[in-house]
């Protein structure tokens, strides 16, 4: 069983992982920035007070953390995480940064720690704008990797040969063509033929 030491000093250890206090956590959770200070750990009386499941699920997905990565948080081990390269969302379709298979290249790259993963090609895109809404926002950061399978319904990061750089989901692909939907109602879905596609990476994880 798990005891109330357990749970809040998990809760202060995804915090340090994300580089958060633990008001830091609860106000990127969306709640108030009490709700995980040490004050509020046991009641006047003397009673603990336990974190309610409602603001432990906030806080997992406001850091993109899955439960199963919480529980062993709980059991007393760190998350581990690995350093990846970074770059924003606009500045990505400047040109320049990305070599012929979607890899990293070049400068401009800046780099920040993310939760390690068994995927070992992978880099970090930070969303700009709102032009991806409701699914991504201003300052998501997405994990990508050009060597992960991909399947219909997935999520995709795509370049064109014309260097044009778009998150979409894939909606069907053939021998000859590549049909995508767009993340916001607003933007209109994409068909290109193969040989317009630069290249094509699969979005893994995102950091909300």
């Amino acid at each position: 069983m798990f005891s109330h030491a357990d749970i809040w000093a998990a809760i202060d250890r995804l915090a340090e992982t994300n580089g958060l206090s633990a008001s830091g956590l609860a106000k990127r959770a969306g709640l108030d920035a009490t709700t995980f200070n040490k004050s509020k750990r046991v009641m006047l009386d003397g009673r603990e007070r336990w974190p309610s499941t409602e603001s432990v699920a906030k806080a997992l997905n406001a850091t993109g953390t899955s439960f199963g990565e919480f529980v062993s948080l709980v059991g007393g081990s760190r998350m581990s995480t690995r350093p990846l390269p970074i770059l924003g969302f606009a500045q990505a379709g400047a040109g320049g940064y990305f070599d012929a298979g979607g890899f990293p290249a070049g400068n401009g790259w800046d780099e920040v720690s993310f939760p390690d993963m068994p995927e070992e090609a992978i880099y970090a895109l930070e969303i700009q704008g709102d032009s991806m809404l409701p699914v991504y926002r201003d300052g998501d950061r997405i994990v990508v990797s050009p060597t992960a399978p991909i399947r219909r319904g997935d999520r995709v990061v795509v370049q064109t040969a014309e260097g044009e750089i778009m998150a979409k989901e894939l909606k069907r692909q053939t021998n000859k063509t590549i049909e995508l939907t767009s993340l916001n109602q607003d933007h209109g879905d994409r068909s290109f033929p193969v040989s317009d596609i630069a290249w094509m990476a699969r979005i893994m994880w995102v950091s909300q």
